[in-house]
């Protein structure tokens, strides 16, 4: 039933969404070259899937995505078990984390394409720092909250350390934690379209630069839809992840 209603309100809003962008252009009276109608995009997207130029930049651009998001996910989780582990560690790391978060990954792009060249690992490269944070960060601060009590219980009954994870750190934390994944889904897809704006000749990104190049804006629309609905499906990937983590530890019903 929720997958229903879920997918009737996603109809109503983008319905609501191509009736108001078709009303801007009616309104402002934009020529179809200058800000493409949704009828041009549809046929720009038709155009993309017919001669297969879609599936071909969608698969690298996903290629990287997994490779940049999967490396990132469990160095920051593995990372953030230690460092949350040993205060005293994460009181000397946390003001360097501080520092370099804020910082966009694209900033460092003149060094990465000099260090890495042309191709697929800057992209992956990039993905990786705009993942890496909010998970490590996530994870650091679940870790903290765990109550003490179960630990004390843990020690007294001699558990391992690595059963102590398994066992009771990790299935404590993982909600915490899967917020940084959902949060780093999206700071990762965004910038991975960045990154092969920069430092790549195929996938989603370098789609759009070569639309523009080309002066097709109705193909640049026709990426930019491309790449929101597969946020879309990224981000609800996660979701289904999340669930079938919390079934299995018996949180959730199936």
């Amino acid at each position: 039933m929720k997958k229903i209603n879920y997918l009737r309100n996603a109809i109503i809003g983008f319905v609501i969404l191509i009736t108001i962008w078709q009303l801007i252009i009616v309104v402002g009276n934009y020529e179809a070259a200058l800000f493409p109608p949704p009828l041009l995009v549809w046929k720009g997207i038709v155009s993309l899937i017919l001669d297969g130029t879609l599936f071909v930049h969608l698969q690298v651009s996903l290629l990287r995505f997994i490779t940049g998001y999967l490396s990132a996910v469990i160095v920051a989780i593995g990372l953030g078990l230690i460092l949350g582990r040993i205060p005293l560690l994460w009181g000397v790391i946390d003001p360097i984390v501080q520092v370099l978060r804020p910082v966009s990954p694209i900033a460092w792009s003149p060094f990465i394409v000099l260090w890495f060249g042309i191709g697929n690992i800057p992209a992956i490269v990039i993905i990786f720092i705009a993942a890496f944070f909010p998970v490590l960060l996530s994870t650091v601060g679940a870790v903290r909250k765990v109550d003490q009590t179960y630990l004390k219980v843990a020690q007294n009954f001699e558990i391992k350390r690595f059963e102590l994870l398994r066992k009771i750190i990790f299935p404590a934390i993982f909600p915490y934690i899967a917020n940084g994944l959902h949060i780093a889904v999206g700071t990762a897809w965004i910038f991975l379209v960045s990154g092969e704006m920069i430092g790549a000749r195929s996938g989603l990104g370098y789609l759009i630069v070569d639309a523009r190049n080309s002066m097709r804006l109705d193909l640049v629309m026709a990426g930019i839809v491309f790449i929101g609905v597969a946020g879309l499906f990224l981000d609800k990937a996660v979701g289904v992840f999340e669930n079938w983590i919390n079934r299995v530890w018996g949180r959730q019903s199936a």
